[in-house]
């Protein structure tokens, strides 16, 4: 895949997917990652494959609303790595427990992705979210 068909393949990742309506995710995962793909979150669990994949999308856009997801700057690709930095802003609810933030709060944050594509779809992604700053909004610091 060239340099120009894997940044758009990132922006049907980001924003695309994270914008994308809930019902819709396991399919645009299913085109977007490989069946073997793996995910390395933060919490130190891998997600293994485009449903899961698209499971902890769904659960993190899911706890907020009027969430928008923003590329930051273009993709940087090299060879099979793309990396982007993003914005995710929303508004928090109310109702999770350990979050102290009253309903409507607004959160914004920031992150990078690093990505590594084979063939025509993603096999790995490592997000890394200032989720400390999120946490910092959400008031669940203590």
């Amino acid at each position: 895949m060239d340099a120009t068909a894997t940044r758009e393949l990132y922006r049907r990742w980001l924003p695309g997917m994270w914008n994308a309506a809930p019902e819709e995710m396991d399919s645009l995962a299913r085109r977007l990652f490989a069946p073997g793909a793996v995910a390395h979150w933060d919490q130190g669990r891998d997600h293994v494959g485009p449903e899961e994949i698209a499971e902890q999308v769904r659960t993190a856009v899911t706890m907020f609303r009027d969430v928008r997801v923003a590329l930051l700057t273009e993709p940087i690709v090299d060879g099979a790595w793309v990396v982007g930095r993003w914005e995710f802003a929303a508004n928090y609810p109310g109702g999770v427990p350990g979050f102290d933030a009253p309903p409507g709060t607004s959160v914004r944050y920031r992150g990078v992705d690093v990505m590594r594509v084979d063939g025509d779809r993603f096999v790995e992604y490592w997000p890394h979210g200032d989720n400390l700053e999120l946490m910092r909004q959400l008031r669940a610091l203590g």
